[in-house]
């Protein structure tokens, strides 16, 4: 499956920023959500290639909405990559575990983002 829609949840519009800038660059399409619920709202709206998944973020955090989307029949082949500043090697575990495929920490680095994009291709 190719990945063309990017789904990125992130409370940090900063960071939305940074990282739709980074993705559209290379040639993808990018839908935001700053929220878990936003999140759940834009899934119901469009299905993505793939989620770009803040983990601390108020409300549902990307730890439950990972577990919650990959538990979804109707989206449980769309990979979800952590995108967080959680950086302990318990927290990564925790996000594979929740139904995460990757797992990458902040600040992000367009190279590394796009490699882990790349495999999953």
């Amino acid at each position: 499956m190719a990945i063309r829609n990017v789904l990125v949840v992130d409370d940090s519009k900063t960071e939305l920023l940074y990282l739709s800038e980074m993705l559209k660059k290379a040639g993808f399409s990018v839908t935001t959500a700053e929220s878990g619920e936003e999140a759940q709202k834009r899934l119901e709206e469009a299905k993505p290639d793939l989620i770009l998944m803040d983990v601390v973020m108020p409300g549902y955090n990307g730890f439950q909405m990972t577990r919650k989307i990959a538990r979804d029949p109707r989206f449980s082949d769309v990979p979800i990559i952590m995108c967080t500043s959680k950086n302990q090697e318990t927290d990564k575990v925790w996000g594979l575990r929740q139904g995460a495929r990757d797992y990458i920490t902040k600040p992000v680095s367009q190279t590394e983002l796009m490699s882990k994009i790349k495999a999953l291709d």
